[in-house]
């Protein structure tokens, strides 16, 4: 895991800047190939964060061309980390992965120093 520090939007026009840990992405995608063999819906913590999974399923996705609704993966909250893995191409395939870490302003090395 890495300690980061993000950008938070509130309500207001305030934005703060909170140290947040961010889990390497090896491991997450290790988890998440661990519940899509298992192929059982799943939602929980991991990580320090909320995440799910949902296997595929036979019926397609309300308007979309699509043939099936793919399996997906999901872990982190918009807006501040988000990871995904979607299984577009079908279960025996390597899926299709989506990171939003656009709040991320920087690593962070502990212990911190402190301006003097």
């Amino acid at each position: 895991m890495v300690a980061v520090r993000a950008k938070v939007h509130v309500q207001s026009e305030d934005r703060f800047i909170v140290p947040i840990i961010v889990p390497d992405l090896d491991e997450v995608r290790a988890f998440a190939q661990k519940l899509h063999v298992k192929g059982k819906a799943w939602r929980g913590e991991a990580f320090g964060w909320e995440a799910e999974y949902y296997p595929e399923r036979p019926e397609p996705p309300l308007d979309s061309n699509m043939t099936f609704t793919p399996a997906d993966f999901c872990i982190g909250e918009s807006e501040i980390w988000f990871f995904s893995l979607l299984w577009e191409h079908g279960s025996d395939q390597e899926p299709v992965e989506f990171l939003d870490d656009r709040n991320i302003v920087a690593k962070v090395m502990y212990p911190l120093k402190h301006a003097a």
